[in-house]
């Protein structure tokens, strides 16, 4: 009986669909512990009430949809980068063309492409630094707790079902009846 009170969100197929715990109403959404020795279905909408259960890894997803964003914006700045480099490279190529020989051409060229790299540099240094864990919210948490009064219903729930159970087998193998009396009347 000592599982913990920790809830996965599953979903079934419609055709599987049963009633919920709370309202009765058919549902499709399981919420099961990770050992799969309790399960019952539950609405979507009663998983948002915080009354009733707890999101545990919110902060978790949230976290790991910043960081996708975050490596988008990085891919970005580099692709920003690499076209300004090639235009530049296009720019100086066609000058190099046209004026032989000129050697301020060339520092001052050399100074705008480290202006661009430290550029460059700082962005994607600030990005980084974004990296820092921030919490926000997210739709569609998939591990929850139960508030201690519903989870101590469902540990109850479990506890009557394998007492009933062991009656059940007392009652099949004949243990829980006395003895017929034997020996002689008389």
């Amino acid at each position: 009986m000592g599982s913990k009170n920790l809830y996965h969100r599953r979903l079934v197929a419609e055709s599987g669909a049963k009633a919920c715990w709370i309202c009765y109403k058919p549902s499709s959404t399981v919420l099961i512990t990770p050992d799969q020795d309790d399960w019952f279905h539950i609405c979507p909408g009663h998983l948002k009430d915080r009354k009733f259960v707890l999101p545990k890894d919110e902060e978790d997803l949230a976290e790991k949809k910043r960081q996708e964003e975050l490596e988008k914006e990085i891919e970005v700045v580099k692709k920003e980068f690499e076209e300004k480099m090639r235009k530049k490279l296009d720019r100086r190529r066609q000058k190099e063309y046209e004026k032989e020989g000129k050697k301020e051409e060339k520092k001052d060229e050399a100074k705008d492409d480290e202006k661009d790299e430290k550029e460059k540099e700082d962005k994607l240094k600030e990005l980084e630094k974004k990296k820092e864990p921030a919490k926000a919210v997210v739709e569609g948490p998939r591990v929850f707790e139960l508030h201690k009064n519903f989870f101590q219903m469902r540990q109850q729930k479990k506890r009557d079902a394998e007492m009933a159970k062991r009656q059940r087998e007392r009652l099949r193998n004949g243990s829980a009846f006395p003895a017929v009396p034997g020996g002689n009347l008389g």
